[in-house]
């Protein structure tokens, strides 16, 4: 185990009713807010008359940012950045998932910068301030809602990075299970998807003595995979959208993965494919993990048969560490094909005539990963087999 310093200076506010806590968080910061958000879902459910209906009580000055992706581009974010300087914003107020958190965070950072936001992406520029800003949460997805990290999508220039800072933390997160009961079911399939691979790019690491965070990450993943279908049987269950809300948070908020550094190489894959093809992130993570998990069993089997045997119950008895990881790994595979996740980039009609593309994308940075560095041959060769 490494040394390590853990800080997280988020506020979780968690449970039914508590947007309420709007009142007293809000004015701390200012009168001045930004509201930032997707689609029409949350006018739909009337979470934003909601919002907007506290947001008056406490005399706070609205101003919006409608419309953020999917996959949030920089130019949504760009438009943000500008209402803040010219209206003199103080504070900014996320309600979404962890796309519209993501768009929020480079909103607060560009903001409190004097060049172009998506400087702060490819870090050409680092984000030394960033106004204050919090969330309410209506996905349990990608834990954007308690970390410091963010990503943006430049779509004329097909490029998907990740980024963040210190300054980037949420002041303070309402999560609330019943505003996601309206994510349909494909929205909450891609959602657990995505903290699983979390949670497993954290396991994936070369640390020796990390016995109880991997514990804590085998836990998290038996949670998932056994609430996963009594939530999809029946997807307004208080009790089961609280615990995948309360799991995706903690898949991400630097608690699981104390003392060493994880993987992240998947991700890295994932962003290369959604900037050329623009596809569901938790999708295309469902499709590449468990390609990845196979290209990798060889550096370190013991670990993939440590995971097999503790969260997918497969029996070692005599056999190799390889031959239990493989069973492991297409345990994975079997699980995620239950929720009716995708398998392979087919599903979303790509082909092989852009794998140079986003093999580019994803070398753009040179060699990548932590359990193992990957080069282009090795991106390839993960991206043919998911074909």
């Amino acid at each position: 185990m490494e040394n390590f310093t853990f800080w997280n200076p988020t506020k979780l506010i968690f449970g039914k009713g508590e947007l309420e806590q709007l009142k007293t968080e809000v004015p701390l910061y200012g009168k001045k807010v930004l509201l930032v958000y997707g689609g029409g879902s949350i006018k739909r459910s009337g979470l934003y008359e909601n919002v907007i209906s506290i947001l008056s009580e406490i005399g706070a000055e609205v101003f919006e940012l409608p419309g953020v992706e999917p996959n949030p581009r920089i130019t949504t974010a760009r438009k943000g950045v500008d209402i803040c300087k010219q209206e003199g914003i103080d504070f900014l107020l996320a309600i979404g998932g962890g796309s519209v958190i993501d768009c929020t965070k480079l909103i607060a950072a560009g903001a409190k910068y004097e060049g172009d936001a998506w400087d702060l992406v490819v870090k050409k520029a680092f984000a030394k301030d960033a106004l204050p800003f919090g969330t309410v949460l209506t996905l349990a997805a990608t834990g954007s809602e308690m970390n410091s990290g963010s990503v943006i999508t430049n779509w004329e220039t097909n490029e998907k990075y990740g980024w963040g800072s210190p300054v980037t933390y949420p002041k303070f997160s309402i999560l609330d299970p019943v505003n996601t009961f309206s994510v349909p079911r494909n929205q909450t399939v891609y959602g657990m998807v995505d903290m699983m691979t979390h949670v497993l790019e954290h396991y994936f690491h070369l640390e020796e003595n990390t016995d109880f965070q991997d514990r804590m990450c085998e836990s998290l993943l038996i949670t998932v995979m056994e609430t996963a279908p009594q939530l999809l049987s029946d997807l307004e269950s208080y009790q089961h959208r609280a615990t995948i809300l309360y799991c995706g948070t903690m898949a991400l908020n630097g608690i699981l993965n104390m003392g060493y550094r994880g993987d992240w190489a998947t991700h890295n894959l994932e962003h290369a494919v959604s900037a050329v093809y623009d596809i569901p992130h938790g999708g295309g993570l469902a499709i590449l993990f468990p390609h990845w998990m196979q290209h990798n069993l060889a550096v370190k089997p013991e670990r993939f048969k440590q995971l097999a045997v503790r969260v997918f119950g497969v029996n070692d008895n005599g056999r190799s560490a390889e031959e239990v990881g493989l069973e492991g790994i297409q345990k994975l595979r079997e699980f995620w094909n239950s929720i009716e996740a995708p398998s392979r980039l087919a599903d979303y009609d790509i082909d092989d005539s852009k794998l140079d593309l986003m093999a580019d994308r994803a070398m753009e940075n040179g060699e990548f990963g932590n359990f193992k560095k990957l080069n282009r041959d090795d991106v390839l060769a993960i991206y043919r087999a998911s074909l």
